[in-house]
């Protein structure tokens, strides 16, 4: 039988929110239409000019993420599925659209890259507020491998 330890949830630093957000470039987009919440995936970039950090994505003109409000949330996450454990990174913020000389100015050293093709041409920013992260160490197991893997 397998046996774990105990877990408990452990805040993250903001250094480490930034090193998760850098490792990745799927998230998802979360902001408020017609008084209901919605969350969409999207593909993004981690941008760092200076001090000032900031998270760049591409959509479509006007699609409903280009259409978003100015408050939004933006979070990535990681999950072992196996042993239960996993990390959680929540960026607060305001999105806004890039001009057409930020677009220039930016776009050969940090394209978001999506992953659907064509008409991806409205450039977005969110400006973080805060950033907060959360981490369930996964459990140790007494056994090294799962017991399927002895069937």
């Amino acid at each position: 039988m397998e046996t774990m330890t105990t877990m408990e949830l452990e805040g993250l630093s903001e250094k480490e929110c930034l090193d998760l957000l850098r490792e990745t470039s799927l998230g998802r987009i979360a902001f408020v239409v017609d008084d209901f919440p919605v969350a969409l995936p999207v593909n993004y970039r981690v941008v760092e000019r200076g001090e000032h950090t900031f998270i760049l994505l591409r959509t479509e003109p006007g699609n409903v993420i280009d259409e978003a409000p100015l408050r939004v949330a933006f979070q990535i996450d990681g999950v072992d599925y196996y042993r239960r454990g996993g990390w959680s990174v929540l960026v607060r913020g305001t999105m806004r659209h890039l001009e057409a000389d930020e677009i220039a100015a930016i776009s050969s050293a940090a394209d978001p890259d999506p992953w659907v093709t064509g008409g991806r041409d409205s450039w977005l920013v969110v400006e973080p507020l805060s950033i907060s992260g959360r981490r369930l160490g996964a459990a140790e197991l007494e056994w090294a491998f799962h017991l399927r893997a002895y069937l």
